[in-house]
């Protein structure tokens, strides 16, 4: 019998007693499960396996039964990963740990995102297995994940001084080696001078210096993983290196046992191609520093310390981890607010840039939320903090920007299947290379079989392939980022850039959500001031949001309040009150009708507001008809030029929506968008999305509230307006910080130009790998009479990674794509023609 392994899960969906049986049973019927204990105050389940093995079984059940075992998160800070290889090893090891359910490793952010079963294992012991495996880890934060910037440009300093120690060792090498083909004469002076056995051996000496100083890492990491069955990156620099260093080594100190034809040293390869090596991974250190700059940034913003109000009114300086929620904060001019909060007194102008990428103030006074991370601009603030620590605003971004960053998409699962062979694949090639030349090639064979082994060694690189993906991945999830964008769900950032359709919500996604009032037509001896005052005074009194716009303007235009009495709301047709001593009436044309009022004057200015896309709502006073009111919910200011920009790319822009069709009509009309479906509930919206797709296409859906949620999780990709509610942005897969149309079209372009820029970096890598390991076994010799040099198989392969990264970086300048366009006019073809209406049930 086995050794028996015990696990604890916590569970989800645990309500009572019969609950505990039914998940007991699921799991005693399980073959391999030898105890079972679920504990409903505790909300776990303790099980006795036969085998770790089994846990992937318990899970499935637990699942199928109604209680799936809760899973977390842990991010890992990795070291030693050198190359594309190095991400399968340490995937392996982290999926091998007990409770472990995935395990992805980021290349070129140098962490690992793994997901596990709660109270199975711990961050510690993941650490402690991919340490094992050869890949020193530590839990990592955001704070960790800030400071990789600092350490990688430590990591760039020392690799300087190490590419400066080996250059200088290696010049006098290459001097001596390459001299007599450079300078005439040169060759002569050295073997008079010192002799070819004297020459050798400083060579030799310096050599040995380079390989075994600045170099030793290649060896020391190359030939453990070789050991270990697993080669990298390092082991093949350490082999081919190795080998050219070996062969000359053995030439300067046993010239006898070789045939005069084979006595020769290739020191200056060896050392040549470790500075090489070195210079790249210099630049790459530098290149990837840069890479998760946008986190980096993002803590920046984080505040430090906070001034707290005490209970005897001092002011107090305390540190921001110290804070609670309901902790009453100044904040003074010009400085960052510590923490998410409600503004209690005061006013200031905010800058929010950092979270909605909008370059303007907003106004904020009493009432008003802040969020912590912005910086307060004129005005002091007291602000009562509402959230802390890691549930502010600016801890929720930091977290889905590590989560994006960390995905792994689709494209990459065939760069996966390629890397997990290639460097076994690249030793065989150069063994069958040296092999080749040994039996088919010229003399001297052993010289062409060295050279042409040597270079199929170096020149392979593992590194641009596995970079390809990851480091544009975090660059376009950064630059998303500061531009307003969230992408919560990394494999969104693949999905959206195929999008052929982009369907909107209506209210508070193309319109501002809220009604105005946009129309007055009083009647003859009417002044508005009369008539909307007390419009207003008695609307105050209702809860529709219809009456808050009246009171709102009103009080934007200084009209005072008037006495009020008798007020009544009736249902579906208006409100009636008296009003400064008359009868006021508000409502619709059947409220006026019953009162016996003729709306008929007004009857043609109603119906012009109501195609329009206004409400019309009619005003009497003591029995005659007073005023027109019209009521919409205005467009957005960036709507109509964002529908332009959204339609300019080729997309189809529909609007989903539950307002009547008229209404619906009305701002697809003025927005340009090509087609509506109007007076739809939730499932209707779905059902929608369903008919879109029609021939294959995908949708995105863009919507803020909580009837949206359905839409926004069933669409082939979600995209919530992040003014709107938590079940909105919960169930999307991207974020829009700015409230308003211009993130969708900025988060489609930075999608599109993420997966073009990947694609670059594939086609590079494989290209690049696929052209040259061929050339470097000397393919081109028969045809030529050249082999590519070691050295500058080197050179190539540390350019390599360099590229991939350089072309990455470049999507750090990808601007808002309607930057200072907020009312850009909608293109002719938009405006041309009203769009089609699709009347739901």
């Amino acid at each position: 019998m086995g050794e028996y392994h015990e696990a604890t899960l916590a569970l989800e969906g645990l309500s009572c007693a019969s609950c505990v049986g039914r998940a007991e049973r699921a799991l005693t019927a399980l073959e391999g499960v030898e105890a079972v204990s679920v504990n409903l105050a505790s909300e776990t389940a303790r099980v006795r396996l036969d085998g770790p093995g089994r846990l992937a079984e318990v899970a499935a059940a637990l699942r199928e039964a109604g209680y799936p075992a809760r899973q977390a998160t842990a991010t890992l800070a990795l070291g030693g990963m050198s190359c594309a290889s190095c991400v399968g090893r340490a995937e392996r090891a982290l999926a091998q740990v007990p409770g472990v359910v995935s395990a992805a490793v980021n290349l070129a952010a140098e962490t690992a995102t793994v997901s596990y079963f709660e109270g199975t294992t711990e961050p510690a012991a993941l650490a402690a297995a991919a340490t094992a495996a050869g890949y020193p880890a530590r839990v990592a934060g955001a704070e960790a994940q800030a400071e990789r910037g600092a350490r990688k440009a430590e990591e760039a300093a020392g690799l300087a001084r190490r590419v400066a120690f080996a250059g200088a060792l290696a010049l006098p090498v290459v001097v001596l080696a390459m001299g007599a083909h450079l300078v005439p004469g040169f060759g002569a002076l050295i073997e008079r001078g010192l002799g070819q056995q004297a020459d050798w051996l400083i060579q030799f000496a310096l050599t040995s210096l380079i390989l075994f100083g600045p170099g030793r890492h290649f060896f020391t990491k190359g030939l453990a993983a070789l050991g270990r069955g697993a080669p990298d990156m390092n082991s093949l620099v350490a082999l081919g290196t190795g080998a050219a260093w070996g062969y000359s080594t053995f030439a300067t100190f046993l010239p006898g046992l070789l045939p005069e034809a084979l006595r020769a040293v290739y020191f200056e390869a060896a050392a040549v191609i470790v500075v090489l090596i070195l210079v790249g991974r210099w630049l790459e250190a530098r290149a990837k520093g840069r890479t998760g700059a946008a986190i980096g940034k993002l803590v920046g913003l984080q505040a430090r310390t906070a001034r707290v109000e005490a209970a005897d009114g001092a002011l107090e300086e305390r540190p921001v981890e110290a804070l609670r929620a309901g902790d009453v904060l100044v904040v003074r001019p010009g400085e960052r607010i510590p923490t998410d909060g409600e503004v209690l007194e005061g006013e200031g102008h905010v800058d929010e840039s950092m979270i909605t990428g909008e370059p303007f103030p907003v106004d904020k006074r009493a009432g008003d939320a802040v969020t912590g991370g912005t910086v307060n601009g004129a005005g002091a603030l007291r602000v009562r903090a509402t959230r802390i620590g890691a549930e502010t605003t600016l801890a929720h971004i930091i977290r889905m920007v590590e989560e994006a960053q960390g995905a792994r998409l689709p494209i990459q699962a065939l760069v996966d299947r390629v890397t997990l062979w290639f460097v076994p694949a690249v030793i065989a090639v150069a063994a069958l290379t040296v092999l080749g030349w040994l039996l088919l090639g010229p003399e001297p064979a052993l010289t062409h079989a060295l050279v042409a082994g040597v270079s199929v060694l170096i020149i392979a690189c593992p590194c641009a392939m596995g970079l390809a993906t990851p480091s544009s991945i975090m660059v376009g999830t950064g630059r998303a980022a500061q531009m307003g964008v969230l992408f919560r769900k990394g494999d969104a950032l693949q999905a959206l850039a195929s999008v052929d359709v982009v369907a909107l919500d209506k209210t508070g996604t193309v319109t501002e959500g809220r009604p105005e009032l946009v129309d007055l037509v009083l009647a003859e001896g009417v002044t508005r001031e009369d008539i909307l005052g007390r419009i207003a005074a008695a609307e105050a009194r209702s809860e529709h949001p219809v009456a808050d716009a009246l009171v709102r303007a009103a009080r934007a235009e200084g009209l005072a309040g008037t006495d009020v009495s008798a007020f009544e709301a009736i249902p579906g047709h208006g409100i009636s009150a008296e009003v400064g001593g008359s009868r006021l009436l508000v409502g619709t044309a059947r409220l006026l009708e019953r009162e016996g009022i003729e709306p008929a004057p007004f009857a043609e200015a109603a119906a012009d507001l109501a195609r329009r896309g206004r409400t019309p709502l009619f005003a009497a006073l003591d029995g005659r008809l007073a005023a027109l009111v019209g009521v919409a919910d205005r467009v957005k200011p960036a709507s109509r030029a964002a529908i332009a920009a959204l339609k300019a790319e080729g997309l189809e822009v529909a609007m989903i929506t539950g307002d009547r069709q008229e209404t619906a009509q009305a701002i697809a009309a003025e927005t340009g968008i090509d087609h509506v479906v109007a007076g739809v509930l939730p499932d209707g919206k779905v059902a929608a999305l369903d008919r879109l797709r029609a021939g294959g296409r995908k949708v995105a859906f863009v919507g803020d509230g909580i009837n949206d949620a359905p839409a926004l999780a069933h669409a082939d990709v979600g995209i919530a307006i992040g003014t709107g509610t938590d079940v909105a942005i919960e169930s999307a897969d991207v974020v829009l910080m700015s409230g308003d149309l211009r993130g969708v079209v900025d988060a489609a372009a930075v999608s599109r130009r993420t997966l073009a820029n990947i694609r670059q970096n594939l086609v590079w890598a494989f290209g690049y790998n696929v052209a040259l390991i061929p050339v470097a076994a000397g393919l081109l010799y028969p045809a030529t009479g050249l082999l590519l040099s070691p050295m500058l198989a080197a050179g190539a392969m540390a350019l390599s990674s360099v590229f991939v990264l350089s072309n990455a970086l470049r999507l750090r300048r990808v601007a808002p794509a309607m930057a200072g366009r907020p009312d850009a006019p909608a293109s002719r073809a938009a405006a041309a023609a009203p769009a089609p209406v699709e009347q739901g049930a």
